[in-house]
């Protein structure tokens, strides 16, 4: 039990832990309405969207890349997957696959991009991130595709035992993640190339081919993301995922990856996406302006990636 507790330790950023502690005492305190089941419920659902792109992100960041474009590569794969089932008619099957499909071809081109072309990884995906949002506007000529099947709705809407199914798909993404990032050999090599790519180019790992993969599970990850929101709204929405990376990224680094590789955490990012969570629902009860929220999310990155240079410092 010590043994797996240490790990435990070792894969999060205990500050992050000390943060989320103190932001629910805060909003409790705040707001009569912060602590009850429902609010946490919605939370979760809330959460469930930035934690996985955040977990896509987790993943290249580790890998000293940088993924722009997972928001608009979202509203993209939502826009895809309704224009299967609405325009196309097509089985609510095959529109889970086109989200998570648009994604992952998205993804991959980034890859490609970034190995290839030798394109540095900020230039291409910012690059993407306009590509991707014109594509999705240029798909549904500007407007929302409505009336989606029941089947597809309850992956956003439905709630199994009480538990919206949002917040079940997020979980199962963290456990699976968790267990590649920290367990297996495609986890440890992605935080040798993080660390160090020319020790990765001689231990033999294929970087490029590794690295096209990163992206384009990332990609696929936003695919998911995507799904989830449009059937929340019962639309395949263009704009969805507006300034959503930058959130995705903050949840990573607040959860202890390393913004410039080699180190990265699934526990750590889920709990970063919870203080997210947390901070834009509490700042949501108060009756914050929006632009507030932005205001403090782009604050909250600034102070995460500093505590970050200051941890490698001391360390």
């Amino acid at each position: 039990r010590s043994k797996n507790y240490q790990m435990f330790l070792k894969d999060i950023r205990l500050e992050s832990l000390y943060v989320l502690g103190l932001l629910i005492v805060s909003m409790s305190f705040l707001s009569p309405y912060f602590l009850s089941i429902s609010n946490f419920l919605n939370i979760l659902m809330a959460t469930s969207v930035i934690g996985i792109l955040a977990i896509g992100s987790t993943f290249v960041i580790s890998s000293a890349g940088l993924d722009l474009s997972v928001g608009s590569v979202m509203g993209l794969a939502g826009v895809a997957g309704a224009v299967v089932m609405n325009q196309l008619n097509l089985n609510w099957v095959f529109g889970i696959l086109a989200c998570i499909i648009a994604g992952g071809i998205a993804g991959f081109f980034n890859g490609q991009l970034v190995t290839r072309a030798k394109i540095p990884a900020f230039i291409v995906t910012l690059g993407m991130l306009g590509v991707a949002r014109g594509a999705a506007l240029l798909l549904c000529d500007g407007k929302p595709i409505y009336g989606l099947s029941d089947e597809f709705l309850f992956l956003g809407q439905g709630r199994p035992f009480g538990i919206p199914f949002p917040v079940i798909i997020f979980l199962g993404v963290a456990i699976v993640t968790n267990y590649i990032l920290s367990s297996t050999k495609f986890g440890k090599h992605t935080l040798v190339i993080g660390d160090n790519q020319n020790a990765a180019f001689a231990m033999g790992i294929n970087v490029n081919k590794h690295k096209v993969f990163l992206y384009a599970f990332s990609g696929g990850l936003a695919g998911v993301a995507g799904m989830i929101f449009t059937s929340r709204v019962n639309a395949g929405d263009p704009t969805a995922g507006f300034n959503y990376e930058l959130t995705a990224i903050t949840a990573a680094i607040i959860g202890g990856t390393n913004l410039f590789g080699g180190k990265g955490s699934i526990i750590g990012t889920f709990i970063g996406a919870l203080i997210m969570g947390v901070l834009q629902n509490g700042l949501n009860l108060l009756a914050v302006q929006s632009y507030y929220q932005r205001m403090a999310i782009g604050a909250v990155l600034i102070l995460a990636v500093w505590f970050d240079q200051i941890n490698r410092k001391n360390n």
